[in-house]
């Protein structure tokens, strides 16, 4: 079950590995009272009648999870996303990739929080693979905004192995300080 607004973020960009995704831009845009998030990935892409039944709960292709006989994943977004006045679109092209983007109102109450977002991150950076993910980061507040882009080519540079303990608590306090730079700037919004 999906708890938090990064559960579904941490899910989607698992299904873009799992397509062979060798380029991976998450996209977190956050005004006011609105989460934006959008996950474009160049891996096999979808049909548009594998598109369609992608969004139905009771199918799944029987090949990522054998045992399994449906496919929750995006159904639990679109019934999240529009119950919470959100919005929702899936595109993707054989061959080329799939683009996922999905906001939610921040200010209803049914809205699930955002979660961690830097242990979010710091799970995307670690699955395993070869995979670039580029991270986009964005806050709009009636006081200014800010952002921060980090990609994971970049913190294998400077960080060494992402497996490693020491590499991670060094993962995890960057990206905890660039989401309490965003923080300040909320606060004083």
């Amino acid at each position: 079950m999906h708890g938090t607004l990064c559960d579904f973020l941490s899910d989607i960009v698992q299904n873009s590995i799992e397509a062979d995704a060798k380029r991976i831009v998450v996209t977190i845009a956050e005004r006011k009272d609105t989460m934006a998030f959008s996950v474009q990935d160049d891996g096999k892409g979808m049909t548009g009648e594998v598109l369609r039944k992608a969004q139905d709960p009771f199918y799944t292709d029987g090949v990522k999870h054998k045992r399994r006989k449906v496919g929750l994943g995006i159904p639990f977004l679109i019934q999240t996303v529009e119950s919470v006045g959100g919005s929702f679109s899936l595109s993707s092209t054989p061959g080329c990739g799939t683009r996922l983007e999905f906001s939610f109102n921040l200010g209803h109450i049914d809205c699930p929080p955002l979660g961690n977002l830097p242990a979010t991150l710091m799970g995307v950076f670690g699955y395993p693979g070869d995979q670039e993910v580029v991270v986009q980061r964005t806050l709009e507040t009636s006081a200014g905004g800010d952002s921060y882009q980090v990609s994971k080519t970049e913190m294998l540079e400077v960080l060494g192995d992402l497996s490693q303990s020491g590499s991670l608590n060094l993962l995890r306090e960057y990206l905890q300080s660039q989401e309490t730079a965003l923080d300040e700037l909320r606060n004083h919004a």
